[in-house]
């Protein structure tokens, strides 16, 4: 399989300076609300979280983003599942958006912490009945022998609950990821893509640099 021919010019638009606005986060919502007018693109809420462990290992994984505040970015997950251990001992993240269709990526690098429990029941109580099922089914990232135990786990619970609401698990939760760092890249013919970095200088105020591609 040779590979080294696979590849397309990028030519659907171009990032100026002047066409950034001051603020990273309003420039992602800006970003974000062309993804959801654009229709079409699958998942447009995934991003893919980097985190690194107590050994300087570092993993990455897909997961869901569901709410923007001004403050940052918030996803949901099991605290004892491996990236709640990785952010335990190294609070530090990375998270990449990439909207290829529209040849733009959102690179972030930030700090996670976790949400309250008022703010992890309220959005537990708004999913699905088989998504609180399924959380409290799956011991996140914990082995198993085998998929017919875990749908057992499941059919098991489904049964328990018929008639009760399904108790959200003590290790599920949220983060709040507050960011530090944002590139916006928007592909460029002959790879010359734009590249611009917001980075927060230390009075906190956001300053922006071109970076070569």
């Amino acid at each position: 399989m040779d590979l080294r021919d696979n590849r397309r010019d990028y030519v659907q638009a171009r990032l100026t300076r002047d066409s950034l606005l001051a603020d990273p986060m309003a420039q992602f919502k800006d970003w974000f609300a062309a993804v959801l007018e654009h229709g079409g693109l699958p998942d447009p809420t995934a991003f893919t979280l980097a985190t690194v462990d107590q050994h300087h290992r570092p993993h990455q994984r897909i997961v869901l983003l569901k709410e923007m505040t001004d403050s940052g970015f918030i996803f949901y997950t099991n605290h004892a599942s491996a990236k709640g251990q990785d952010i335990a001992a190294n609070p530090h993240v990375a998270m990449n958006f990439a909207w290829l269709e529209m040849e733009r990526q959102v690179r972030i690098e930030g700090t996670a912490t976790k949400l309250n429990a008022e703010q992890a029941e309220s959005y537990f109580r708004s999913r699905p009945i088989g998504s609180q099922l399924g959380a409290l089914a799956s011991a996140q990232s914990q082995p198993i022998a085998s998929r017919t135990e875990l749908e057992a786990k499941y059919l098991e619970l489904e049964q328990k609950y018929q008639t009760e609401p399904v108790p959200k698990p003590e290790h599920w939760g949220g983060y709040l990821i507050t960011p530090s760092r944002f590139e916006f890249w928007q592909g460029g013919r002959y790879r010359l893509h734009d590249r611009f970095e917001f980075k927060q200088d230390a009075n906190n105020e956001w300053q922006i640099t071109r970076l070569q591609p």
